[in-house]
């Protein structure tokens, strides 16, 4: 059947990586248009002050949220553990485990983020043209995180079991919608932020029900009844192991970009205006370098529960090799069209344009050394180690960033954006290179001792 788990242990593994990943860069491009949508519609029909009031959402909303994502890369790679080692119970039961995970996570989400949006925004320096809008986005966006939830959790365990593709088209029908319903809310009924972050919820909503309806329609241990939806403890275990960590280190790693979003928020609303469009553009750059950090979580996650080491260690070398040449070039384009791109979010503000072309110049050029960074997590976390990326992504990029924001961005004459930006590249390339030896280390680690899936 169509829908049975692919075995990602067996056949070419250039061919199958990179089949396996071009719908995952088409599923997270599509995500990005979610926002893409919101900050172009906003730009074209209401102003840079409605796209800084979205941009300013971003560094805190992924600060909320990315706690539980971790959970749903917790039981992605449970699946994929059970797949690889033939355990058909063990899979049911982590999918029956994980969607109602799903479901209180997004409870838990829905109110902290519906009450606490203005404190958090006032906590990080949002100017008063701005706070207005961008509490009412939050507000709004945070009403249907729920749905955001019961998509990341399905679709991870979807990718686990080697489909990418089902999540492509579900986001690829969500993200139509949503561009329809951003242009209605707000050129028809003039709503401003509050239509796109309506509309965004909507469109989450969409994609939530198709990826639960792909569940129940499989015919394998990933299938999902939803009569047998409960709690198993076991399994919970594994999750919370694997993906607590994660979520930790993607919090954290959030707490650094939400200083460094308050650092650019005292330079103003039309440099917020700027970074905010820079950074949407990067994010395409991003998602397509991040395919191969999920790529590399799966596949190292089949063949380490199948016990073929080997293959994890073909599987780095080509996910580090793609992620670099995807990186260096599309970064690269980003870069050298920078100022035409920018025009698409604020045209006109030829200030604000040359805010993003700073940023696109000393993030995006280097940001190949992200998806490094991103791969080698990716392979440790395959292979069942949390903790360790954490750490590890904590003190090196997290770490480092506060630091270079605390001591050598308060000089005076470094106080620049350029100084700022120019803290990314130095935490990406040594956080890269620390957990490249520590997977490495691993690996020859495990091979000298009996292969044994928890």
């Amino acid at each position: 059947m169509a829908n049975n788990a692919k075995d990602l242990t067996q056949g070419p593994l250039l061919k199958n990586i990179i089949f396996y990943t071009i719908p995952i860069i088409l599923t997270g491009i599509l995500q990005l248009l979610f926002n893409t949508a919101d900050l172009v519609v906003v730009g074209r029909y209401c102003g840079s002050v409605s796209v800084a009031a979205v941009g300013a959402t971003g560094a805190i909303i992924n600060l909320i949220i990315n706690l539980f994502i971790g959970l749903s890369v917790g039981a992605g790679v449970t699946v994929a553990h059970g797949l690889g080692a033939g355990k058909s119970e063990d899979v049911r039961r982590t999918v029956h485990t994980a969607i109602p995970a799903a479901l209180i996570s997004g409870a838990i989400l829905t109110v902290v983020g519906v009450f606490g949006a203005r404190t958090f925004l006032s906590l990080m320096g949002t100017p008063d043209d701005v706070i207005g809008l961008s509490t009412k986005y939050m507000r709004i966006y945070f009403c249907g995180i729920t749905a955001s939830m019961l998509y990341n959790f399905g679709a991870a365990i979807l990718r686990a079991a080697g489909d990418t593709k089902s999540p492509l088209y579900f986001l690829t029908s969500a993200g139509i919608i949503n561009v329809i319903l951003n242009l209605i809310f707000v050129i028809v009924f003039k709503m401003n932020v509050a239509g796109v972050a309506l509309a965004t919820t909507i469109s989450q909503v969409v994609s939530a029900i198709l990826v639960i309806r792909a569940l129940i329609l499989r015919d394998d241990a990933c299938k999902l009844e939803l009569r047998k939806m409960r709690i198993y403890s076991r399994q919970l275990k594994r999750i919370f192991q694997i993906g607590f960590p994660a979520g930790v280190q993607g919090s954290l790693f959030a707490i650094s970009n939400v200083i460094i979003q308050s650092s650019v928020n005292s330079f103003g609303s039309v440099v917020m205006s700027g970074n905010a469009a820079a950074g949407s553009i990067e994010g395409f750059v991003y998602m397509s370098m991040n395919a191969y950090s999920q790529t590399s979580i799966n596949f190292t996650g089949q063949n380490y529960g199948a016990g073929k080491l080997d293959r994890i260690k073909k599987t780095m070398v080509i996910c580090l090799s793609s992620v670099f040449i995807t990186g260096a070039v599309l970064g690269g384009i980003a870069r050298l069209a920078g100022h035409p791109l920018l025009s698409i979010y604020i045209p006109g503000d030829d200030e604000a344009i040359a805010v993003g072309i700073t940023r696109l110049t000393y993030i995006c050029l280097p940001y190949f050394l992200c998806g490094l960074m991103d791969v080698t997590t990716g392979l440790i976390r395959g292979l069942g180690y949390s903790v360790l990326p954490m750490i590890i992504t904590i003190a090196g990029v997290c770490g480092l960033r506060i630091v270079w924001i605390y001591t050598i961005f308060q000089i005076p004459e470094y106080h620049t954006l350029k100084c700022l930006y120019l803290s990314y590249a130095i935490s990406w390339s040594t956080t890269f290179l620390i957990e490249l030896a520590v997977f490495l280390i691993l690996l020859k680690k495990i091979k000298q001792k009996p292969h044994i899936v928890k």
